[in-house]
């Protein structure tokens, strides 16, 4: 056991994670130069498409350092804010980190917050300068800023690259050298985590562990403590670039095991498992659940494909813990599931996904996030997911929204635009610190709701991609927020309504009616779109018939004839107005996200 290493990786985006993994896998000879491609942990065409890491992998490597074997067990993680989830779940599972900072563009703000995650778990952290190739790297800059960040001694600090391998040995050496070994029991019962899960066609659910005290063996009598479930490990092992089977995996270990299990709901991420004959005493400290921070309604295309789609997210489920769903229905669409999602890039990332691997097209509605209504009876609490749950304003006494705290770190010439669309969010200024002459540190309070359009995007053009960001919740705050209706030749579409901040509420309401005029096909009768407040109508719009021109064949004659049949062609137009259904285009409910 103390040859056995444990560690993973974190960094800001694209700082260079998965490239180093790389360098270390050929470099332990874990993977042979004839299969070696880029990303090579990465198994998704979409990771690999978009240059990030969505899911975590772990792997085990041989080093050997002065005549003795060490197994490393390394875990690569994601960078972006949205799969913060995946990165705690690995750091659980870990005794040291490497923090990568990339040497030309320094600490960026999920640098800091992957950093808190793993001191909170008294994680050895291991500094790691990356990206030293580059003409506009910065090296003595950028180490100050980590030695101010960890406290660690400049010499600490390893200069390295993933592209051409510089400092990869040191690197190894490091991890020997400074990681602890595994703590735990090998003789006495027992207890292994769950930190992720994957689902195979073939195999069944597939759940990766990290054995904290005892051994398991193939054949074992294994029960699974929060949904206390048994079954036989019919294979369990290691993981190499492939699952690499094993007859006994002990204690300080991370591996997998295959037991049939065909079920979704039967594993949970952050469960232990615990043999049947000799259980341990206490499950494990598992994860907390995960807070979903946007929801939004994904509907089949076709309503048949309603119980497809279901199995579709509970096999996705498996693969993403952090995706929770529940079923709802609309007027609009039919009936399909209320999803939670921890940010706008996850939920593009689950439709890609659901479009990718099952073969799904499905209809996503406006984004929104939780608010918690209060009652005038009885101070009665209602969680509003849907702007369609809110309660009429006659019963409702106030609403409160959730606010987070928002980290932006950036170049200090662009902090007066940050500052402009901060505000223009209804965000409120709590601090700015300057990390060194020309980076700022800005803290923001603000309503999640105005951060989960097109916030992210907008920041990134106002500081012409120099800005990092990252947030954490706060609590809810007492707001005035009113539900915006939009109305359709008179009906209510659903799937359109929004809550949004009573200033907010004109432009809004106007910017909607327009680009649903544009967007919906013209019909035979007259559309008004309106856009409402209760019943007070604020924004209109309207959409023109179709007309065939009646009078074409009067030619010369007396005018009442020519009007007989506009007055004819009038009534009729009406009639079909009162039975008339719109129906309302895919485009127009993606571009009510993507209002400016």
């Amino acid at each position: 056991m103390k040859n056995i290493r444990n560690f993973c990786i974190i960094a800001h985006i694209d700082h260079g994670k998965s490239t180093l993994a790389d360098r270390l896998l050929q470099t332990t000879g874990t993977i042979s130069d004839r299969d070696m491609q880029n990303q090579a942990l990465d198994d998704m065409d979409l990771e690999r498409e978009r240059g990030i890491t969505i899911k975590s992998h772990a792997i085990q490597m041989d080093y050997e350092l002065d005549g003795t074997k060490y197994v490393l067990n390394l875990i690569d993680t994601p960078g972006h804010v949205d799969f913060s989830y995946e990165v705690s779940r690995s750091i659980a599972a870990c005794e040291g980190a490497l923090l990568i900072v990339d040497a030309s563009q320094g600490i960026e703000a999920q640098t800091i917050s992957n950093l808190y995650l793993a001191l909170e778990n008294d994680l050895e952290i291991i500094p790691i300068l990356n990206k030293m190739d580059l003409p506009g790297a910065m090296p003595e800059e950028v180490t100050d800023q980590i030695v101010d960040l960890i406290g660690c001694d400049p010499s600490e600090v390893i200069p390295a690259s993933g592209k051409t391998g510089l400092g990869v040995h040191d690197i190894l050496k490091a991890i020997v050298e400074r990681v602890p070994s595994p703590k735990g029991d090998p003789n006495a019962p027992l207890q292994a985590m769950i930190f992720d899960s994957v689902f195979n066609s073939f195999r069944g659910i597939i759940a990766y562990f990290r054995v904290l005290n005892g051994a398991i063996s193939k054949g074992d009598k294994v029960k699974f403590v929060n949904t206390g479930k048994t079954y036989d490990a019919d294979e369990i092992g290691v993981l190499k670039m492939d699952l690499s089977p094993k007859k006994t995996v002990s204690t300080g270990d991370v591996g997998y095991i295959i037991s049939g299990i065909k079920q979704a709901k039967e594993v949970k991420v952050g469960d232990t498992i615990t043999l049947v004959d000799n259980p341990c005493e206490d499950a494990v400290q598992g994860f907390e659940d995960v807070k979903p921070m946007v929801f939004a309604g994904i509907y089949p295309v076709d309503t048949d494909d309603y119980e497809e789609l279901r199995t579709s997210m509970e096999k996705l489920q498996l693969n993403d813990a952090s995706l929770v769903f529940e079923p709802e229905s609309s007027a609009a669409l039919g009936f399909g599931f209320r999803c939670g999602f921890l940010g706008m890039l996850h939920m593009e990332i689950i439709q890609e996904r659901l479009e990718r691997e099952f073969n799904m097209t499905v209809i996503t509605t406006v984004p929104n996030v939780s608010y918690k209504a209060y009652m005038t009876r009885d101070e009665e609490l209602l969680i509003v997911n849907n702007p369609s749950e809110l309660p009429p304003p006659s019963k409702l006494d106030y609403v409160e929204e959730p606010f987070i705290k928002a980290q932006i770190i950036t170049k200090s010439e662009y902090t007066g635009s940050i500052m402009n669309l901060c505000i223009e969010k209804r965000g409120e200024m709590v601090n700015q610190v300057y990390l060194t002459q020309d980076r700022v540190e800005l803290t923001f309070e603000m309503p999640l709701a105005e951060i989960v359009f097109d916030f992210y995007d907008r920041l990134k053009t106002v500081s012409r991609g120099y800005a990092s960001f990252d947030y954490f919740p706060i609590g809810y705050k007492k707001s005035d927020l009113i539900k915006l209706d939009i109305l359709l030749n008179a009906e209510q579409v659903d799937a359109l309504s929004a809550l949004v901040h009573r200033n907010n509420a004109f432009d809004l309401g106007k910017k909607i009616c327009l680009k649903l005029k544009e967007l919906i096909p013209r019909q035979q009768f007259e559309i008004p779109i309106q856009a409402a407040i209760g019943a007070k109508i604020i924004a209109r719009e309207t959409i023109k018939a179709l007309r065939k021109d009646v009078t074409a064949k009067c030619y010369g004659g007396d005018i009442t004839r020519k009007r007989k049949l506009l007055e004819k062609q009038k009534a009729g137009k009406k009639r079909m107005r009162q039975v008339g259904k719109v129906e309302v285009p895919q485009e127009a409910f993606l571009a009510v996200l993507k209002l400016d």
